[in-house]
């Protein structure tokens, strides 16, 4: 009887010391969540909730205990107390934001490769697209918000000049991004599209992080770790060009150099003589990435330079010789970025990049050699302090030291000097309320040490999902940027020019297809004027320009509908005047075309294993001055149409024989004209047309990768 009794004691004490738990799951708009994993942290003890989502079970645990309640694609609910107050619970869990239906804050950017979990563009299209031979710069000259400046080159986004679009290598400024060239002849990008796979190309209301640009900015990141080891080998009727990537355990480096010679090609393709080559452009260039993995870490060195020289005659409307124009310049860039992580969600980005360019110029009996050097020290921290909230901030210094020697015979010759300097702080955060609606906020601060200028730019973007693959995006922001240096240098007492830019947004995308629409309203204060023809020592410079620019950019992409064909199509409508420069009245600039569109294609022929490609660009005509008749900027140009073709054809899986021409249909593209300076006999002003450098281009080359798996080739490259 005793042995039954003490039992009967110890069952009913083990039955009176368990302890209920129960509640009930809910989301935020109080509809039950069934099947969530209910348990007390460290034990055994838990349950899943039920159709209502109510929760119960029975424990033998005392204290202060953890409960975990989680749920696929909601954020994990814990909760430290003491087990006697774990009843009768009402729990909301809220939607874990980092899944991929997340909303994706998109208004006024394109993003590519890792920059993006909703890119509208692969990495590969920026350089396998007809017509622009390698040239990332024309490559995004077929995305909505740009002009096609064909005498230029330079990339020009919604009304505003080239100056004012920056160029970043792993979020670090580059000062000098394009290639030497002359009047009326494009420039391209200076980087290789080799070492790079991120690509963010921000058409306006930009980030804080970023400054001294009052359009746009396009930010590009070098690859973080290449797949393998490889050897890349170009032979081309421009040129010739070599690519290595060393790969070890935690260590790789990559680089490519390359040999420009246009005189084979001109020997073959004479231009269209508007312009005659004494001596054919050449240039020889460099890039390296060193990348070194540590435990919390990624350090990287970036390093490029590149040599260029050619000398032209171009012919001019108010001379009966051509003018002479020979160039000589040098250009090194290098920077070193370190991506960390610290711990509790912090993170540390650090870097640094330097510049150095030198040209040395001859034009008939005038000599100008300049040169620029700059730096620009960067640190951003960031702070993961959960799903929803997001913060980073940080600050930057950037310096430019100029100097050029002016010389020409019977003329005043000239020493000018300029150094400006600014320093700047930010701070941005990152608030994803749910899936379907995110905030980012931020603002920036800077001083500009030539005139102690203080500047304060407020930053906003919105987005909200209307559903699976549509949502709606809105963007605010205020933009400062430094005059460029061609005014500093005659007057460094320049305050600086500034944009508000207002965006609406909206973007449908599904498997396979993205359309965006995007409008938007710019509004432009303290532009650089000046009273001359053209910008000079004996110029009167001031900041009493303004202007304005509104728009409409539109942009589908589809891969799906037609089997091995991929092709995007994009539209854009702008209305845009201004008083800057010499302008006497608000005007529409002669780089401005207001209705623009291009479609690109891309198809794959299994049998000829081959890819062919065609781009098709049209802009109407831009404005232009004609002194023979009443107005400024009063007469416009022609339509610009120009259509490309390129074909890739695999003799080998990693041998690939390549061909392209721009503008196959000879069209006679009319960028403007020159007049000349005194009215001829029978009172008409003589002119002369500006078109491009030659009807076409033709380009054949040769392309070989060596790699381990003998699979990779240099079709992404081309």
């Amino acid at each position: 009887m005793k042995l039954l009794f003490y039992m009967f004691l110890f069952v009913f004490g083990n039955l009176s010391a368990q302890q209920l738990v129960n509640g009930k799951v809910t989301d935020r708009e109080g509809k039950p969540i069934a099947g969530t994993n209910v348990y007390l942290e460290g034990s055994y003890d838990g349950t899943t909730s039920t159709a209502d989502g109510s929760f119960r079970f029975e424990t033998t645990e005392k204290g202060q205990k953890t409960l975990v309640i989680s749920y696929i694609s909601y954020v994990p609910f814990r909760r430290e107390m003491d087990i006697t107050e774990m009843r009768n619970l009402k729990i909301v869990l809220r939607e874990d934001v980092q899944s991929l239906e997340a909303v994706v804050l998109s208004a006024g950017t394109f993003s590519a490769g890792d920059n993006s979990k909703a890119s509208v563009l692969k990495p590969l299209d920026v350089v396998t697209t007809a017509g622009v031979a390698g040239d990332f710069i024309a490559a995004l000259q077929t995305l909505p918000g740009t002009q096609t400046v064909g005498e230029d080159g330079r990339l020009f986004v919604r009304g505003g000049t080239a100056e004012e679009t920056q160029i970043f290598i792993d979020g670090l400024r580059v000062f000098q991004p394009y290639t030497a060239s002359a009047n009326n002849l494009p420039s391209r990008g200076r980087y290789s599209p080799f070492l790079f796979d991120g690509i963010t190309f921000s058409t306006g209301g930009y980030s804080a992080e970023y400054g001294q640009a009052l359009s746009s900015v396009l930010l590009l990141n070098t690859i973080d770790e290449p797949d393998q080891s490889k050897t890349d080998v170009s032979v081309m009727t421009v040129g010739a060009g070599l690519g290595h990537t060393q790969k070890w355990n935690k260590t790789s480096l990559s680089f490519s150099t390359s040999y420009l010679n246009l005189a084979p090609y001109l020997e073959l393709v004479p231009n269209n003589k508007t312009a005659e080559f004494t001596e054919p452009y050449q240039a020889i260039s460099g890039e390296a990435v060193f990348r070194k993995q540590f435990q919390n870490g990624l350090f990287k060195a970036y390093a490029a330079y590149d040599r260029t020289g050619f000398e032209v005659l171009q012919p001019d409307i108010n001379s009966s010789d051509p003018i002479r124009f020979n160039l000589r310049n040098k250009n090194f860039y290098t920077n070193f970025s370190y991506k960390g992580r610290m711990g509790n969600g912090w993170s540390l980005n650090p870097g640094v990049s330097l510049s150095r360019s030198n040209n040395d110029i001859l034009i008939d009996n005038r000599s100008i050699n300049n040169y620029e050097n700059a730096a620009n020290l960067k640190l951003n921290v960031g702070k993961r302090v959960d799903n929803r909230f997001k913060l980073h901030f940080g600050a930057e210094y950037l310096v430019q030291d100029f100097s050029e020697d002016y010389h020409a015979q019977e003329e005043v010759n000239h020493y000018l000097e300029v150094k400006p300097a600014i320093s700047a702080a930010y701070a941005e955060a990152d608030l994803l309320f749910s899936k379907n609606l995110a905030v980012k906020v931020g603002v920036r601060g800077s001083y500009l040490d030539l005139n102690d200028e203080l500047q304060i730019s407020p930053r906003l973007s919105l987005a909200y999902k209307l559903n699976k693959g549509e949502q709606f995006s809105l963007a605010y922001g205020r933009f400062f940027q430094l005059p460029q240096i061609n005014y500093l240098k005659y007057d460094s007492q320049l305050t600086s020019e500034n944009a508000t830019h207002y965006i609406l947004n909206y973007q449908w995308t599904k498997t396979g297809y993205t359309l965006r629409a995007e409008g938007y309203y710019k509004k432009y204060d303290q532009l650089v004027t000046f009273n001359t023809e053209e910008a000079g020592y004996g110029s009167h410079f001031w900041n009493g320009g303004e202007g304005y620019a509104a728009g409409l950019d539109l942009f589908f992409r589809d891969n799906t509908t037609f089997k091995n064909l991929e092709y995007w199509a994009s539209y854009s409508y702008i209305d845009s005047e201004r008083k800057f420069r010499n302008f006497p009245k608000k005007a529409t600039p002669n780089f401005i075309a207001n209705h623009a569109a291009s479609l690109v294609t891309k198809y794959w022929i299994n049998n000829l294993r081959s890819q062919i490609g065609f781009t098709y660009n049209f802009s109407s005509g831009r404005p232009y001055e004609n002194p023979d008749s009443e107005g400024f900027l009063n007469e416009r140009t022609g339509n610009y149409n120009n259509l490309s073709f390129n074909w890739a054809y695999l003799l080998s899986r990693q041998k690939i024989l390549y061909f392209s021409v721009s503008n196959i249909t000879g069209a006679q593209n009319i960028f403007g004209y020159e007049y000349a300076k005194n009215p001829s006999k029978n009172g008409i002003f003589e002119r002369k047309a500006i078109t491009q450098a030659a009807d076409r281009f033709f380009f054949v080359g040769f392309f070989w990768t060596i790699s381990a798996d003998r699979k990779s080739n240099q079709l992404d490259n081309l």
